[in-house]
């Protein structure tokens, strides 16, 4: 086999390739991860009525399925780096369908906390998705790339308010009755999730070049690399630019959570909606992902190209300090149209202001992509556990809050005005930039094939 290299462009309908497959199953993978973390959302007030829950004892649920992510990302993120993204999602997969299938086993608010507490080990999924695509892609697709994985994952989160209700409604048609059916429910993303797993192993790898394991057997140089990318965690997590990113995605990915986890009974309680109706309005927000957070990237990419890394950070700025304006403008909604269409647009800017954050990522060291994505993505959990304060508060609405949660977006948007890269960063990543941008208009192939294997 020749040289294998990172893709230059998406080839959406090519499976033959590893960087295209690892594109496709990270997407699928981080779509089952949100199905199943936030799979009871949907179904709360079932579980309210049930188990007796009062609105602080359901903030505290919110808050410990996004609590534990953040330790969980930051450990992925290490993980990752050291023995690769492809078995590190596996037995994330497997491991982290058990709480999923079992959360059905709860009978008190206790037991119920705990299983929300270890399902969010799952959200670290993402940091997993984002690492294995930037090794695969090149710096002029990259941040396409990412947001679009990203953003078909982040997709799970609406399908599941539109089909949990009507999984529960379909094994109560079956004759159980609704304490059983939610927990029957469950099982399913459960089950999907661990099969996942078993496929995840079997048809990805972790670079272009070939698996970690392997490359360590047959590099001589490896020890010295893995020396160097030991330097490079260190220099991570001492540069300020990684906590101000930090910042940014708990004030674009926290939100997302924050309205994942509260969006059906937030329009079940306040425009007096059913379970399927509130499930399907509050899935709109999710569904967004389906080309939003890719949008982010790609106006990413292309500020890229065009103003250099400092473009892509202006780009950041504005589309989030765009997202706290419409938040303020959603949460003073109080006619539903109004409300359902400002949630959309607000849901727009949110998703397109992830993908923007993670086309800046990949440029803050490239030897330590794994710490920095896990660090970056740990700061949307951070965001929703801060946010989710805020709705378990007994003395505030949840439009109040969502009206607070706004100012500090638009607070945090200037942020984004510090992240800053030196003259030797521009360069170098322009060289890169240049590079690559002549191979796919050359058409040059960025991968060489075998004869089982056909090029980009």
């Amino acid at each position: 086999m020749g040289e294998i290299t990172k893709a230059t462009k998406i080839s959406l309908l090519n499976f033959k390739t590893p960087q295209m497959r690892a594109f496709h199953l990270s997407w699928i993978a981080f779509f089952l991860c949100f199905f199943g973390w936030f799979g009871i959302a949907p179904l709360m007030a079932i579980v309210r009525d049930e188990l007796l829950l009062t609105k602080a004892q359901i903030g505290n649920t919110i808050i410990a399925s996004v609590a534990i992510t953040v330790i969980a990302r930051l450990l992925i993120g290490w993980l990752c780096d050291k023995i690769g993204p492809r078995i590190t999602y596996t037995v994330l997969l497997m491991f982290g369908s058990i709480p999923v299938m079992l959360i059905g086993m709860s009978n008190s608010y206790e037991s119920f906390l705990l299983f929300r507490l270890a399902i969010g080990v799952i959200g670290a999924s993402f940091v997993i998705t984002q690492y294995h695509t930037s090794v695969m892609f090149a710096p002029n697709i990259v941040g396409t790339a990412n947001a679009t994985t990203a953003g078909w994952g982040n997709l799970g989160g609406g399908v599941t308010q539109m089909i949990m209700p009507l999984i529960f409604a379909g094994f109560v048609g079956l004759g159980f009755i609704d304490s059983a059916a939610w927990r029957y429910a469950m099982v399913i993303p459960g089950v999907a999730l661990f099969i996942v797993g078993i496929i995840y192993y079997n048809l990805t790898q972790d670079t272009p070049e070939g698996n970690i394991n392997d490359l360590k057997k047959n590099d001589p140089n490896y020890k010295m690399k893995e020396k160097e990318k030991k330097g490079a965690f260190l220099a991570a997590i001492k540069d300020y630019r990684v906590w101000g990113l930090f910042l940014i995605y708990g004030a674009c990915f926290g939100v997302e959570l924050t309205i994942n986890n509260i969006a059906a009974i937030y329009y079940m309680d306040y425009f007096t909606l059913d379970l399927k109706t509130a499930g399907l309005i509050a899935g709109l927000f999710g569904l967004m992902n389906l080309f939003a957070r890719s949008l982010g990237g790609w106006f990413g990419d292309k500020f890229g190209i065009r103003f250099g890394l400092k473009g892509r950070v202006y780009f950041l700025f504005v589309i989030l300090l765009l997202e706290g304006v419409m938040l303020i403008l959603f949460s003073q909604m109080t006619i539903l149209p109004l409300a359902i269409t400002s949630m959309i647009f607000f849901s727009l800017c949110v998703q397109m202001s992830e993908g923007a954050t993670f086309s800046v990522v990949p440029f803050i060291n490239k030897k330590a992509i794994g710490t920095i994505s896990g660090i970056v993505g740990a700061g949307g959990n951070a965001g929703a556990v801060l946010a989710g304060f805020l709705f378990k508060s007994e003395s505030l609405t949840y439009p109040e809050a969502l009206f607070i949660l706004g100012i500090c977006v638009v607070g945090v948007s200037f942020v984004s005005l510090v992240v800053r890269f030196s003259e030797a960063d521009e360069k170098e990543t322009k060289l890169e930039m240049d590079a690559s941008l002549a191979s796919m208009n050359e058409m040059v192939p960025v991968f060489v094939a075998t004869k089982s294997e056909k090029p980009f």
